[in-house]
């Protein structure tokens, strides 16, 4: 193993992380995961924003997730493959939670007459 580090021109604890970002960018996307999250406690509490409050929450939420899961847990930079395994599943888990409350709204509306 060393001869492949002493090879390749890399000291054995000084491997380059692909282009990671630094703590700056971590320090800003967790200013913009404040800011969500105050987005989200205001439009709770502005009366003229209850009849749509579900879908503003929604969308902060997924922005919210976006950024975790792209920084966070390091999505952005790392191949596309490992995007694609944690997509895929992940889509594919919200059209089974959405068919099964269908199937259950559909049954509840039976059941009730």
């Amino acid at each position: 193993m060393s001869e492949n580090v002493a090879v390749a021109g890399h000291a054995p604890g000084a491997m380059e992380h692909g282009g990671h970002p630094g703590p700056g960018v971590y320090a800003i996307i967790a200013v913009i995961l404040v800011i969500l999250t105050l987005m989200e406690l205001t439009v709770y509490y502005v009366p003229a924003l209850q009849p749509v409050l579900v879908p503003i929450l929604i969308l902060l939420a997924i922005a919210k997730f976006i950024l975790v899961a792209g920084f966070y847990m390091h999505l952005h930079y790392d191949q596309k493959i490992f995007s694609i395994f944690f997509v895929f599943p992940l889509v594919l888990a919200c059209f089974i939670g959405a068919a099964l409350m269908m199937i259950f709204s559909a049954l509840g509306t039976h059941l009730a007459l």
